[in-house]
């Protein structure tokens, strides 16, 4: 078959032949099991270039439900991910203390209940509750019972059981998934290059980023350069200056102090978000321990007093020293600068909240090989490259902030600041349309959906004034019927279910060997 002009040829001038990623670590392996999965041609060379003698400060250990995309991308098998990562399986996100000390909400991935003639089932439920005795919302989603019940179950083939609608994500350790993609990125023909980078060089006339040289003085050429060296952005910002949009105003946390301990009982199939006097604390648990951590503001809580709050609120033995990590909140003015595109810690970072930091890599990388240049790089898949990128991140930023702002807390100085601040335009407008009739709407390619802004509102108690007046055009009688038998059968169908290790055991998922003591400490923000 003849190629198309300009492309195809062994050595067109205008196809990018080399491609060089800067870093290992999440985001590096994540990079190149996709590129060499979908972009090795025969002629294209993939490089990874990482250091032994530069840790990595690990992406999250909790996700969100698009990375069994991205893993069925790769035709990775779930259950010998989860055996090899030591990961176990994520229905949602369990809140304590955000809307008032005391207080306890779930934000799951499934959704709640079934639409009917179209109407958001929410404002069903919404009527029903002033009119009736509908019981909490939670009863009439399947992530949320089963998470209550800690049990889990993958969706069920069958169309007409409740259980279909299961959605779920991971936990695992980071490290362990880093080296399990290493594994398929090498097989599929990346080459890794071990050393530490001292030189950059640039083109004289373009600016782009000519070859990158090594502490052995190898040099390293490229067409396009994939930025993973973490928060310290080695090409896109300290080689290219290209500016940074600094979020601090609204999310002050900027300290995380990281421990693992061991493992109690059967995993949970939920993340636990504690909020604290000046932050927050992640439960994450794992199949051969718990990660935890303490998220902190340093200007509202000293360091050494966030670690004693961490360490007096863990479940279990203590399996290695406290690790601090310190950051930025914020993102890169441009995640694709020249020939250079950021991923991961190097393009921007949103505390791990809502679990967003390994979906925002994921993304990045699919929307790069949606938009995958020839040579020269064009302005406009550049552009619209960083378009989608700051309004994925915009996305992440204004949900996360939500947390902050929907708060009635008042105990630390910390709450009165983020419960008065004023809030991004974007997300002000969300809120007052929810307080008017209880109206979400979503727009473009938004990452988070009706029920996850609807779990926040309403578990923070944010209370609409009134629902949508078009409820009322359905039937009162024929509505609390309907609920009532949602209610009854979903909590009949998860009642069948096993708890989360005797799922990942019949799986064959469960990791039996004894794990080493390096595996053991690794923690991750």
């Amino acid at each position: 078959m003849q190629a198309a002009a300009g492309y195809g040829g062994k050595g067109s001038d205008t196809e990018v032949g080399d491609l060089v990623i800067v870093g290992g670590g999440t985001a590096g392996w994540m990079a190149a099991a996709a590129f060499t999965r979908f972009l090795n041609n025969g002629r294209r060379r993939i490089t990874l270039v990482e250091s032994d003698a530069i840790g990595t400060v690990g992406v999250g250990e909790a996700t969100i439900p698009p990375i069994i995309h991205f893993n069925r991308m790769l035709d990775i098998n779930e259950n010998a991910f989860l055996k090899a990562t030591r990961g176990t399986f994520k229905l949602g996100i369990e809140f304590v203390n955000w809307g008032k000390q005391g207080d306890r909400y779930l934000h799951p991935f499934g959704n709640y209940g079934s639409d009917i003639h179209g109407i958001p089932f929410h404002q069903l439920w919404l009527r029903e509750r002033q009119i009736g005795d509908p019981g909490p919302i939670d009863d009439y989603c399947v992530n949320a019972i089963a998470a209550a019940q800690r049990r889990f179950g993958r969706p069920s083939p069958d169309a007409k059981s409740p259980l279909q609608h299961i959605f779920y994500a991971f936990h695992f350790d980071a490290s362990l998934y880093a080296r399990f993609l290493r594994g398929v990125a090498e097989r599929q023909g990346v080459v890794r290059k071990e050393g530490k980078i001292v030189g950059v060089e640039r083109e004289g006339e373009t600016g782009n980023v000519a070859a990158i040289v090594l502490e052995s003085g190898e040099r390293i050429a490229g067409d396009l350069f994939i930025d993973c060296s973490g928060f310290r952005g080695l090409l896109i910002e300290q080689e290219l200056e290209t500016g940074w949009d600094d979020w601090s105003r609204w999310l002050p946390c900027d300290r995380a102090i990281a421990v693992p301990t061991a493992l109690t009982g059967s995993p949970d199939p939920f993340t636990r978000s504690t909020a604290h006097g000046a932050g927050w604390q992640w439960r994450i648990p794992l199949q051969h321990r718990m990660g935890n951590g303490h998220v902190f503001a340093s200007s509202f809580l000293a360091e050494d007093e966030a670690r004693e709050i961490l360490l007096a609120n863990v479940e279990g033995e203590i399996l290695a020293e406290p690790r601090t990590i310190r950051f930025a909140t914020g993102r890169r003015t441009r995640s694709w600068n020249r020939n250079v595109v950021a991923l991961g810690l190097s393009s921007g970072f949103l505390e791990p909240l809502e679990s967003t930091s390994i979906h925002l890599i994921q993304n990045g990388i699919q929307r790069l090989l949606a938009l995958f240049p020839g040579k020269p790089i064009s302005p406009a898949e550049r552009d619209e490259y960083n378009r989608g990128m700051s309004e994925m991140y915009d996305d992440v930023r204004d949900f996360i902030i939500l947390h902050y702002k929907a708060t009635q807390r008042d105990d630390t100085a910390f709450w009165r600041t983020v419960r008065d601040m004023d809030v991004p335009d974007s997300l002000k407008r969300k809120m007052e349309l929810w307080r008017l009739h209880g109206r979400i709407f979503r727009e473009g390619a938004e990452l988070f959906g009706v029920t996850s802004w609807v779990a926040v509102m309403l578990g923070q108690n944010l209370w609409p004034e009134a629902w949508d007046p078009v409820v009322d055009s359905l039937d009162e009688a024929k509505v609390a019927l309907a609920l009532r038998q949602m209610r009854q059968d979903f909590r009949r169908a998860v009642d069948t279910l096993p708890n989360q290790e005797q799922f990942l055991r019949r799986a064959g998922a469960w990791a039996e060997a004894e794990q080493g003591t390096a595996e053991v400490a690794g923690v991750t923000s």
